[in-house]
């Protein structure tokens, strides 16, 4: 039978593993290191969301947390602590190559600007107040990332991932999110200015008193996803809003062609001074939005 004090062992023999200690557990959970500290003494235990999130981070099964399994190390292969290595050279150069890794790790005040070829080197990390201006980050991997206050203006992130990681307080102001996917993350007080989403993903994230002035939306595709407390000005051409939910979004001076409103309810939504077209305006209709403030074009 399990219990909390197996489970407790199992966390704590694979986050060793991994080489991060409880704090920086926490960290990404976004809970307390008291928190983690319980549960590898078997005084609580993890509820089912928060168990999903554990496995990803360490990199195990959910079958790992199961009464039969016997080891982190014989049935799964666990990803290698996060260090500095050296990669051979031939020896006819005589030299060795720095692999750098920042995952897993905590950075404050460090200016990366300029940086390239990063992609998964990110990972895990908790970020606050670092400078990524300028910065070539196509290909980027971001997942269960803590990022406050950070600048990414006018960088290249396009063709990345971001997966449940939480962005706050930072600027993306003429960044590029083409064909970018964004899954389970939460973005909140963020520039968004002149940012370009075309092609980008965005499944089951949530969108909090972020800028989006002039941001470009041109076949960006949304689903499962929340907006609360968000102005979209410019032009959204089509895009897609699937099962989405709005709270205190207003569009203003903003045109909408082609754009699908799916499962998606518009009651609450305020349009000031927008134009659409006929296909874009049977779709609002349809889920109940104020036509006020809307012109067909």
């Amino acid at each position: 039978m399990l219990t909390t004090e197996m489970v407790g062992n199992k966390i704590a023999e694979a986050r060793k593993k991994m080489n991060i200690s409880q704090a920086q557990l926490a960290q990404m959970l976004f809970i307390s290191s008291q928190a983690v500290g319980k549960w590898e003494r078997g005084e609580s235990m993890p509820d089912i969301t928060t168990f999903n999130r554990i496995a990803e981070i360490l990199g195990v099964d959910l079958n790992y947390f199961s009464d039969n399994f016997s080891s982190v190390t014989s049935d799964c292969e666990s990803p290698k602590p996060v260090e500095i290595e050296t990669e051979e050279i031939p020896m006819s150069k005589k030299k060795k190559k720095l692999n750098w890794n920042f995952s897993f790790s905590n950075w404050e005040d460090a200016d990366f600007s300029g940086l390239n070829n990063v992609h998964e080197k990110f990972n895990a990390s908790n970020m606050k107040k670092c400078l990524f201006m300028n910065s070539d980050l196509s290909g980027l991997h971001l997942k269960n990332n803590h990022v406050n206050q950070c600048d990414f203006s006018e960088s290249n992130i396009s063709k990345s991932r971001i997966n449940w990681s939480h962005i706050e307080n930072s600027v993306f102001r003429a960044a590029s999110l083409r064909d970018t996917e964004m899954t389970g993350s939460h973005f909140e007080h963020s520039d968004f200015t002149d940012a370009d989403f075309t092609g980008a993903i965005i499944k089951i994230s949530s969108l909090e008193s972020n800028i989006m002035t002039n941001a470009i939306l041109h076949s960006t595709y949304f689903s499962a996803s929340s907006f609360e407390n968000i102005v979209f000005e410019g032009t959204l051409e089509e895009c897609s809003f699937e099962n989405c939910s709005f709270s205190k979004v207003t569009f203003k001076n903003a045109t909408l062609l082609n754009t699908f409103f799916k499962g998606t309810k518009l009651k609450k939504v305020q349009f000031i001074n927008c134009k659409v077209d006929k296909i874009t305006y049977a779709f609002m209709k349809n889920a109940k939005a104020d036509m006020t403030g809307i012109e067909i074009i």
